[in-house]
């Protein structure tokens, strides 16, 4: 029988104080203690050799596991997370049996377990999170469909000068077309950024964005002077709802990618921080593998755009029955006589009116519907207000 569960020190103690009298046999002890005289020799040796510490209990791991993860396979494990500081288990063994196929790799928990004991895990904080991300646009089912842009947000530098990073990526393939850090979210930095794009992937059937500037406005149809030339070069301006970046989760979930590998520090300047944005670029779309996409890589999976960008904008042209108005520099337009205002953002371009009743009429830019003309009170009212429809007579 073994040690009684109850008080087993005191009865190892016991058994040593009866042994060292000298009254009782190594059998006699064994009997009175119901356990073999095997174990008896075992503790009496423990006891010779390390005193009363030695009874305490010891553990019983081997001294070495026959399949524990060799030291070398740990350290280069160890080597890519340090060089990929924002990929986790599942990335990092992925790729290292993509690259050396021809070795016995880990499993992703033991990757993880080697990452844990070499400190390189940070425990995340628990947050409340959205509902599962549900896709809104379903027509994204190929390269160069929806691109999303997007500015992350803004940080110093070392030397305390605001950077806001302007990324463009393919929502399809994951693919990030640009990550420019610049000084001013405005539209003369933003635009020769997207030309640029554009010249080198040609165009997209939409650009998903959110409602800030320079992307939108508070104007009619939200247009604002970059989604007026989005629109003249035939891409379609789509805004996320107001207040829920999770319609865009692709994208944000990239940005997050992006402020973990470059912004935790921040560079020195703009200089090195581009340069910085550059290594992630190149690393995101052509080593880093993605969930999302079978733990393939957004170079595999995208294709430059058939549509190519010629540098010339070309200009809106309107058929059918119409009435035909030019925006003037002050976003105005002359009615019968009267002065109504459209936009700023439409200054010098043309808009068509088509009459929908005595005196209501639709406002359009290309296809877009910007609201409808009340010649009642002059002035353009946008699709959420009420008008007064009247028959003809």
């Amino acid at each position: 029988m073994p040690w009684k569960e109850t008080c087993v020190m005191d009865q190892k103690t016991q058994m040593i104080g009866d042994y060292l009298k000298g009254e009782y046999s190594i059998t006699q002890l064994s009997e009175m203690y119901e356990v073999s005289r095997n174990t008896i020799y075992k503790w009496i040796k423990r006891y010779q050799q390390d005193g009363n510490s030695g009874l305490s209990e010891r553990k019983k791991a081997p001294l070495r596991h026959p399949n524990a993860t060799s030291l070398t396979i740990a350290r280069e494990i160890v080597t890519l997370k340090l060089k990929y500081t924002s990929w986790g288990p599942r990335k990092i063994g992925y790729w290292l049996k993509q690259h050396y196929p021809e070795r016995a790799w880990p499993a992703v928990s033991t990757i993880g377990q080697i990452l844990k004991q070499a400190g390189l895990v940070r425990a995340r904080k628990k947050r409340r999170r959205a509902p599962p991300y549900t896709e809104p646009f379903q027509d994204c089912c190929g390269p160069n469909m929806v691109w999303s842009v997007d500015y992350k947000g803004q940080f110093k530098t070392g030397e305390k000068q605001l950077c806001y990073p302007l990324t463009i990526s393919d929502n399809y393939s994951r693919y990030l077309l640009a990550c420019v850090a610049l000084k001013h979210p405005d539209y003369a930095e933003t635009e020769p950024v997207l030309e640029r794009v554009f010249k080198k992937y040609g165009l997209p059937a939409v650009i998903r964005s959110d409602n800030g500037t320079p992307f939108a406005s508070i104007g009619l149809g939200g247009l604002s002077k970059l989604s007026v030339w989005f629109i003249k070069l035939g891409i379609k301006p789509e805004r996320i709802m107001a207040g829920h970046p999770e319609e865009n989760g692709r994208h944000e979930r990239m940005h997050r990618s992006l402020k973990e590998a470059t912004a935790q520090p921040p560079q020195v300047n703009l200089r090195k921080q581009q340069q910085v944005f550059d290594k992630f670029q190149q690393e995101y779309n052509k080593e880093r593998p993605h969930e999302a996409l079978g733990m393939q890589t957004p170079t595999s999976y995208y294709k430059p755009s058939l549509r190519a960008y010629t540098g010339k904008t070309p200009q809106i042209t309107y058929y059918g029955k119409c009435q035909i108005r030019q925006v003037r520099h002050n976003g105005e337009i002359k009615w019968k006589g009267e002065k109504v205002y459209v936009s700023q953002s439409l200054a010098g371009e043309p808009i068509a009116l088509r009459q929908r009743d005595k005196h209501l009429w639709e406002v359009y830019f290309s296809s877009l519907s910007l609201g409808i003309l009340d010649e009642l009170d002059m002035r353009i009212k946008s699709q959420g207000e009420k008008v007064l429809i009247m028959s003809p007579v």
